[in-house]
């Protein structure tokens, strides 16, 4: 065997995800592609997994790459010839309580939102269904019906001939040793047999993409964990099309395999697979292997399974499997190119759904490998969603072992994570805690979500209708609309482009006018070339060559690694992250400027300090960049401090503002805020799957600008076209309701889109949601007003109202104040 000296792509890893993106890189863009297995095809952890395939998920664009892995094996061996295992069998997962049955109410309607038929069935109907199983403590269970099953190394291998048959050269027993780097590009690959000269590297490693990535510099947050399932003899009875099964209130499952069953399960105390080798975990030999036995631990699975399928107790078991998967500290799988290396793309940590993923993950990761950016909104599974944190390898296995043990628990709304906190805290810590401040967690960041009065607990209690907060929230809600609030936002992420290119590297990233005077500060949206949107942020011009530049606390190396890659070749711009150089009060309320005039100099009237406008002014000593800017929709100012001195102007600020009644106010305070005043949320709101003209913020776009900027000629293209989809307003005044998001949108009783995001406004006394509304001959303003609207909300329909303008002060007279 010899490798070739070249290659355009160099894919390493043969399990179902490399197989894939081979296989998707030679068929669809007749790619010049390679792929390096080390050992065998499958060898890793391809061959023992279980097989499971489940589509619905949380994200619409995750949940359309799942439907696309069960269309892709349906039809794979007719094109291969060789078969891959695929049985529709359908799913039931049951419910035994009603917390569970009411997230499965709301799971049935966000598959309606995504085109699916999910069902909803009796304990008779599942007893029907299944007649081995106990059903006696059944609330009921949910049925779709084209989930099923398939053989991971059939699938592998099939999905390998076909990238063969299309051209991609694949070779076994080939182990990466290194890579020859220029700047932040890889050139070539080193192998034991020999180097490949390449454009693109694909870490497709598996368990081992973390130690592969490591070699190039790139951090791929990974943690082996110890997974068991058992294979039975024949059971008698046992149809071989017997639906897949997922109880997860007994955090188990089963599958139909020979005659016999698998069955597995997620306890709440996983085992971590460390050994401590330099770069991960697992060892380069570690081919077709598997753990000892380990039936003490999975005795909790044993006595739940039996109890659900009481023939258990009597049937043999064939086989144990004990074998390693790799894990991600958020459950959520990793694609994308690497902040750190510009020409490395991942695909890895597919928390042992890497059957049901490999088709579409392959597809869409081919995609982004090709085009350099996304084909579709993949936030949730970016590798940009991580930050440095996620190198500190014993904060990753404490997260990735809690992510596990919480695979079957019920998903509350709004429930945080427990482990490795506190982290990184903002000088405020101390001081919100003494205010009995209750917080969450971003990027590992504690942030204050509320704060709890006297006489009520300090912490949230999770339930699927309104949680403990409700009220607190309230009236931290209407004291910033009636009074004054201050948010304490440090966590936000910052950097400083600077230069004598910069406004002109600006002028190409941002959608918006950023080429403003010094002073000024611009709400913009950064575009990709389809026109969608990959950030939200605010600019603000310091300087003739100096901007500062501040967006979310969860988009800090997204955003960063977008700007930099597309500041244009040859221009003199340097961005600089600058993160932890400031802290951020946010002043906000119909108070605030009296607050602002008793701590500084500085001219804060409305003609001295406009609307959207930046100075330096001082505070309690200090040089405090203010910007005037809200997503509260009151008037009120971001105060960026020096993060040394965040703490006396705040306590400055609480000084002065003692006989104003200002007070602390929480996160959970700022969503009810922003949903009464309409502004939206990236990431829900807008995404890259959607334009600013469909957001409805084609007001924020320099179009009628003669300047080109990434994306202008897609939003062109649609701009004299009736948008297919608008996004708008919604209201329910029934108190019960509880909006979450992908709540389905019936608009004459037909589906026409679902909810992007629901929460209360307190102000307006309203259950309200935000969604687009869709219609393939287009959604003119008559289409949205003409029409009756409802929302399904867990599965029952209730009437609501479109909103076109925001709920809460649509003429900026309180923001402009």
């Amino acid at each position: 065997m010899t490798l070739p000296s070249q290659a355009s792509i160099v894919v390493i890893g043969g399990g179902i995800i490399g197989c894939s993106t081979a296989y998707h890189l030679a068929r669809d863009h007749k790619a010049d592609v390679v792929l390096l297995e080390q050992g065998k095809l499958t060898s890793g952890s391809t061959w023992h997994a279980a097989g499971l395939v489940g589509q619905l998920r949380s994200s619409a664009s995750i949940t359309r790459v799942l439907k696309y892995s069960v269309d892709l094996y349906k039809g794979l061996e007719a094109e291969t010839g060789l078969a891959t295992g695929w049985k529709m069998t359908g799913c039931l997962r049951l419910a035994t309580n009603a917390d569970r049955w009411t997230e499965y109410k709301r799971l049935a309607t966000t598959a309606k939102s995504f085109g699916m038929d999910m069902q909803l069935l009796s304990p008779a109907e599942v007893k029907a269904m299944w007649p081995l199983m106990e059903t006696g403590d059944l609330v009921g269970a949910s049925w779709l019906p084209t989930d099923g099953q398939a053989s991971p190394s059939d699938i592998t291998q099939s999905l390998a001939k076909g990238a063969r048959m299309h051209g991609a050269k694949l070779y076994e027993d080939v182990r990466v040793t290194g890579f020859e780097m220029k700047g932040d590009r890889i050139t070539s690959v080193k192998t034991n047999q020999g180097d490949i000269a390449c454009d693109k590297v694909v870490n497709c490693a598996g368990q081992w993409a973390r130690q592969v990535g490591a070699i190039a510099g790139i951090n791929v947050p990974l943690q082996p964990v110890k997974h068991q399932y058992v294979i039975t003899e024949k059971i008698a009875g046992l149809a071989t099309d017997a639906p897949t099964l997922r109880d997860p209130d007994r955090r188990t499952y089963f599958k139909e395999e020979v005659g016999g069953l698998v069955m597995g399960g997620y306890e709440p105390n996983p085992q971590a697979w460390t050994t401590n080798l330099p770069g991960g975990n697992v060892p380069i030999d570690w081919e077709f292997r598997l753990f000892d036995d380990d039936y003490d631990h999975f005795e909790q699975h044993m006595a739940q399974a039996i109890a659900r399928v009481p023939v258990l107790e009597t049937v043999g078991v064939k086989q144990m499997i004990n074998g390693s998967e790799s894990f991600t500290p958020d459950g959520n799988f990793i694609l994308g190119v690497a902040p750190e290396c510009a020409n490395m793309f991942v695909g890895a940590g597919f928390n042992a759904f890497g059957i049901a993923s490999g088709g579409g993950a392959g597809w869409v990761l081919a995609q982004w490998v090709v085009d350099g950016e996304a084909p579709l909104d993949l936030w949730v599974v970016d590798i940009r969603r991580f930050s440095n944190l996620h190198r500190d390898r014993q904060w990753v296995s404490e997260r990735t072992l809690e992510a596990y043990g919480k695979h079957y628990a019920i998903g509350f709304p709004h429930e945080e994570y427990t482990s490795g906190r506190p982290r990184i805290v903002s000088p405020l810590y101390d001081r919100l805690k003494a205010h009995r401040a209750v917080f969450g967690s971003k990027l590992g960041w504690e942030r204050p979500n509320w704060f709890a009065p006297e006489g009520v607990e300090a912490k949230d209690i999770y339930s699927m209708g309104r949680q403990n907060w409700f009220a607190a929230v309230g009236d931290e809600h209407r004291h910033v609309r009636g009074h004054v609030g201050i948010f304490d936002q440090s966590s936000f992420a910052k950097y400083e482009l600077s230069g004598p290119d910069a406004a002109r590297a600006l002028d190409w990233i941002c959608a918006n006018d950023v080429g403003k005077p010094v002073g000024r500060l611009t709400y913009t949206q950064l575009l990709n070339s389809r026109g969608g949107v990959e950030a939200d942020l605010t600019v603000s011009r310091l300087a003739e060559e100096k901007f500062y530049i501040v967006t979310g606390t969860g988009f800090r190396t997204h955003d960063a690694s977008w700007i930099s890659d597309h500041i244009g070749h040859g221009l003199d711009a340097q961005l600089a992250d600058v993160t932890e150089d400031f802290g951020t009060l946010s002043l906000m309320g119909p108070r605030a400027r009296d607050v602002l005039l008793a701590v500084t100099d500085a001219d804060v009237s409305n003609a001295g300090f406009p609307f959207g406008h930046v100075r330096e002014i001082t505070m309690a000593g200090h040089t405090v960049r203010a910007l005037r800017v809200t997503y509260v929709g009151e008037l009120g100012w971001e105060l960026h401090v020096p993060i040394a001195a965040t703490g006396e102007v705040f306590d400055a600020l609480m000084a002065a503002g003692r006989e104003h009644d200002i007070r602390p106010v929480g996160y959970r305070t700022l969503e009810s805020l922003r949903l009464e005043k309409g502004y939206r949320a990236w990431g829900s709101d807008i995404t890259p799957n959607d334009t600013p003209l469909e957001a409805g913020l084609g007001w924020a776009v320099k179009l009628r600008k003669n300047t080109d900027f990434v994306g202008r000629r897609a939003l062109e293209k649609v701009g004299g076209a009736s948008l297919k989809k608008r996004f708008a307003g919604f209201t329910v005044d029934d108190p019960e309701i509880v909006l979450v998001g992908r709540e389905t949108i019936l608009r004459d009783g037909q589906p026409v889109g679902y909810l992007t995001s629901g929460g209360y406004g307190y102000t307006v006394g309203k259950n309200i949601g935000y969604g687009y509304v869709r219609n393939a001959d287009g959604v003119s303003d008559d289409f949205l007003a003409s029409g009756s609207y409802e929302l399904v909300v867990a599965m029952e329909r209730t009437p609501t109202k479109i909103h076109l303008e925001p709920l809460y002060d649509p003429a900026m007279e309180r923001v402009k104040a």
